[in-house]
């Protein structure tokens, strides 16, 4: 029986898929997460009055260089040309999170899923550290892939995500 898991051989053992074979299209994805926290924690960064310095400057580069070492951290994932990171932060008070949300794209034979989501979970993970000293309770969650465009499995959303460039 095949397996759904390509990142297995015939006989079980762990081994890198070979892309050779596959076109070079362009590929999308987008992931998402946030981090909560206290409010006072929240508006420290809200504020620019972090210890540390603009925290959300810092996670926005932190998250690209993350997703650009993707290869380097999943052992299985290609090193893959990324074309484009965009990555972007926005507060909820309401919430008393910082959400992060993760765009890229290459030319390649293989997707970009785990660059987005490694740029995320890297972003979030510097906002821990920036933030740690005034709370060291904040819980990362909800770090998803909302999107992924290009491939011969075509395209996929998650449900209920819109796309950017939809109204909402």
């Amino acid at each position: 029986m095949n397996s759904p898991l390509t990142h297995f051989d015939a006989e079980g053992r762990a081994h890198m898929v070979d892309v050779s074979a596959k076109g070079e299209t362009h590929r999308v994805a987008r992931a998402a997460g946030a981090i909560r926290m206290q409010p006072a924690t929240l508006a420290l960064i809200a504020e620019g009055r972090a210890a540390k310095g603009d925290v959300i400057g810092v996670a926005r580069i932190a998250a690209i260089q993350g997703a650009k070492r993707t290869a380097e951290l999943i052992p299985l994932c290609h090193p893959l040309p990324i074309t484009r990171i965009a990555v972007d932060f926005e507060i909820d008070a309401g919430r008393s999170e910082v959400r992060c949300s993760a765009r890229v794209e290459t030319l390649g034979r293989t997707g970009v899923e785990m660059e987005a989501l490694t740029a995320v979970q890297v972003g979030l993970l510097t906002v821990y550290d920036m933030c740690k000293a005034a709370d060291r309770g904040m819980v990362m969650g909800d770090i998803r892939v909302l999107e992924k465009r290009g491939g011969k499995s075509g395209d996929w959303q998650a449900e209920g995500t819109p796309r950017p460039d939809e109204a909402r």
